[in-house]
């Protein structure tokens, strides 16, 4: 590495800095602390003020990275103490906020970061070095650092219960990620984040076929050799990491326990960690491959060399999906729809699952890349026995112990928009004693709930009638503080919604405009209780006044309200699984009819 004198009008900043914290970011990608803590060493060797700052700035990461968010926070102040704009160290110390979740001062720096670091790389930009090579190496380390920046905003935004920056942030990290892969998984998040508002129908197509761009090196299988029998026994695949304690567990066990085995086999491709959970689901007749930390060039060569007829993809955009395994379209059929409410925006996904209440006849399928697929009644079906021993329902109401409906809500905070916290303030407003209960891990640390308050406030709900609970592993038993469950939009609740009613809580949906908007009127339909569906927000309103008008009735429901629950179609497991099957079955059909032209077109398995 070498020195160069600066010239007249450019930074002062050596090569041999840049060369050093360029080699810095390379070890903080790849979670090297020693590598950062040598870089250190030699940029103090350097001798100047300068490069000791930076030296100590680097420390603090390396501290940041090996878990000692105090001593990166102080390192990182002491540098910033002597010079306030350093931007490394403006970084580390955000960071170390985030991680003592100190939310709302992570966000304020982060933000300020963001800003500075992008006009520092607008073109004509004021104090970059003129010489290329060393503007190059600057402007690298500046994009490293936005990179990380912004990965802590999304992070803490999501936290905050902000999905709409936490999106934005991950769309301008996708752009900035070191390689393809990074890219991948950063784009995906984003589209998962989208779905917490609303978006047209066109646009969340687009967004999402943008994705495949960055899967565009896959090579997919060519299928040529596939045995085209309409009846034989099928094969059928479930890919995901959620083989484990996850809202999606609840929903698995019909799939491995309630098939058919003369007419199907059933192969489980869990890329996830394994806990309790997952060695309960291991004890079903399936064979299972557990293929954690496989590329997924590998798991796909596996479903391949199991012969797998039809792949379900129970994951989407959620966190480490196998998608970019699906890429590689090792399966004749391959389904997604399951565990994600919008579309995967992947040409290799022949078919998305829906049903008749989620994605009616005649509704616009115009969000959807993938061909619809309707199951004739629910899209899910509820099965918790298989996961945890569910507590019993409580003998009365809370309105009977405290003179006053409670509502609430033990949904995901981001999932509240300001339609549904406004639906909200208008209950309240009608029923002035009555009480609101919010449970989420965002309420789990003081600046979640300084946040949420301020913005309770600031759209005019009663801050002192709302209650705010952090998340707690226990909280199926705080369901005996409430009366009615409120139900959020566009992004509704689905496992909660079920929970709510398993422990005789009644929840009040709305039924939205579009396939994800709908999955707690699909949720409700099932279970047989159309009348807690709502049309639009002004009967959302009247509904949840009308049930807390009658405290009578809803203890009388109350105590039915399980058996009511187990007696539907919501969690009749035998019933759900003969109609999976007979669409498994239609859609094989479909493909064993087709010509290598793909002319046909998959039924609707209505």
């Amino acid at each position: 590495m070498r020195k160069s004198e600066p010239q007249e009008g450019e930074s002062a900043l050596p090569e041999e800095l840049l060369d050093w914290q360029l080699a810095c970011d390379r070890f903080a990608r790849e979670g090297d602390v020693r590598g950062m803590r040598a870089c250190a060493q030699e940029v103090r060797a350097i001798g100047s003020a300068e490069a000791a700052r930076e030296a100590q700035a680097m420390e603090a990461d390396a501290a940041l990275y090996a878990g000692d968010g105090g001593a990166a926070g102080r390192l990182a102040a002491a540098v910033l103490a002597a010079e306030p704009a350093h931007l490394h160290a403006r970084l580390v110390l955000a960071g170390a906020d985030s991680r003592a979740f100190a939310v709302a001062r992570a966000l304020d720096r982060l933000r300020a970061l963001q800003q500075d670091l992008e006009r520092d790389l607008l073109p004509y930009t004021q104090g970059k070095p003129r010489a290329a090579a060393a503007r190059e190496k600057w402007a690298r380390h500046r994009r490293a650092l936005l990179y990380r920046a912004l990965l802590f905003l999304a992070d803490d935004a999501y936290l905050a219960a902000m999905p709409e920056e936490a999106a934005a942030a991950l769309h301008k990290a996708a752009a900035l990620a070191p390689d393809a892969g990074a890219a991948a998984a950063l784009y995906s998040k984003y589209l998962f984040m989208r779905n917490y508002r609303a978006q047209p129908d066109a646009e969340k197509r687009q967004e999402a076929e943008l994705f495949g761009a960055f899967l565009s090196g896959v090579q997919p299988y060519r299928q040529e050799q596939i045995l085209r029998v309409p009846g034989k026994r099928l094969r059928i695949g479930y890919i995901s990491r959620d083989f484990r304690l996850h809202a999606m567990a609840y929903f698995l066990a019909p799939f491995l326990r309630d098939f058919t085995p003369e007419a199907f086999s059933v192969y489980v491709y869990a890329t996830g960690p394994v806990d309790e959970v997952t060695r309960r689901l291991r004890h079903f007749p399936v064979q299972w491959r557990d293929v954690r930390g496989r590329s997924a060039h590998t798991v796909a060569r596996l479903i391949a060399e199991d012969h797998i007829d039809i792949l379900v993809d129970l994951s989407g955009h959620t966190q480490d999906n196998a998608l970019p395994t699906l890429a590689y379209h090792a399966a004749p059929v391959q389904l997604s729809g399951l565990g994600y409410v919008a579309t995967t925006g992947l040409a290799a996904v022949d078919g998305f699952l829906v049903d008749r209440v989620t994605l009616p006849q005649g509704a616009s399928e115009a969000a959807f890349l993938e061909r619809i697929v309707r199951l004739p009644h629910c899209q899910f079906c509820y099965a918790p026995g298989a996961v945890r021993e569910m507590p019993e329902v409580a003998a009365d109401i809370p309105y009977q112990r405290n003179g006053f409906v409670t509502f609430g809500s033990f949904n995901n905070l981001a999932k509240l928009s300001d339609e549904t916290l406004l639906c909200w303030r208008a209950i309240l407003d009608a029923l002035p004693d009555s009480r609101l209960v919010l449970k989420g891990k965002t309420l789990s640390v003081p600046d979640g709930r300084a946040l949420t308050r301020s913005r309770l406030a600031a759209l005019g709900l009663p801050v002192s009638r709302i209650e705010l609970r952090p998340f707690s592993e226990h909280y199926l038993e705080e369901y005996r503080d409430i009366d009615i469950a409120l139900d959020s939009t566009p992004y509704t609740g689905g496992l909660t919604t079920c929970e709510a009613l398993y422990m005789g809580v009644p929840v009040v949906t709305l039924r939205g405009r579009t396939h994800g908007s709908r999955f707690g009127a699909s949720l409700l339909t099932a279970a047989s209780l159309p009348e807690l569906i709502a049309e639009n927000e002004m009967e959302y309103v009247k509904k949840a006044c009308a049930l807390a008008r009658h405290p009578e009735l809803l203890a009388k429901n109350h105590r039915k309200m399980r058996a009511h629950l187990q007696a539907s179609r919501l969690m009749d497991a035998k019933a759900y699984m003969q109609d999976v099957e007979r669409t498994y079955r239609a859609l094989w059909e479909a493909y064993c009819q087709r010509g290598d032209d793909g002319a046909a077109q998959y039924p609707a398995a209505d």
